[in-house]
């Protein structure tokens, strides 16, 4: 029996900080691709600061530079992180919604998301079939227990 997980990133709109992590991290691995994972790690375990209640005062782009800051903390360069990342403040000729240098990749992920019908987290498909019974509430005895009876 073989079985194989794949990550996903997934974009939760109801939460606007939820498009910047996802940014950052779309960012990272392009500037370290080897750094994905640390990074998103790191923006697990430093998840709460970027709820909503903690960036309502804060613009996009310093947001932008707390996450890029972030970036650093794994050794990935927080400055090229930032460059992909950052908004500019003036229309580009008559462009004025101009996105930053990862907004084609935020396209390509929802997109694709939309595609298979995914619109939670975790959205878990069993043998091509969403699961609806996992929520992003279980604990890891939770989960083991759901392998345990279906995969294993």
């Amino acid at each position: 029996m073989s079985m194989s997980l794949t990550y996903f990133s997934l974009i939760q709109p109801w939460h606007p900080s939820s498009t910047l992590v996802h940014e950052s991290a779309l960012a990272v691995e392009k500037v370290a691709p080897g750094k994905f994972w640390e990074y998103s790690n790191a923006l697990f375990n430093a998840q709460k600061e970027y709820f909503d209640v903690n960036v309502v005062n804060e613009t996009r782009n310093q947001t932008y530079q707390r996450l890029a800051e972030l970036a650093g903390t794994v050794e990935v360069d927080k400055d090229s992180v930032y460059k992909l990342l950052h908004i500019a403040d003036k229309p580009d000729g008559d462009a004025y919604n101009i996105g930053n240098q990862v907004t084609n990749d935020v396209k390509f992920i929802t997109k694709a998301a939309r595609q298979v019908s995914a619109h939670v987290t975790p959205t878990v498909f069993f043998n091509g079939v969403v699961e609806n019974s996992i929520s992003s509430g279980w604990a890891l005895d939770q989960w083991k227990e759901w392998i345990d009876n279906n995969v294993i």
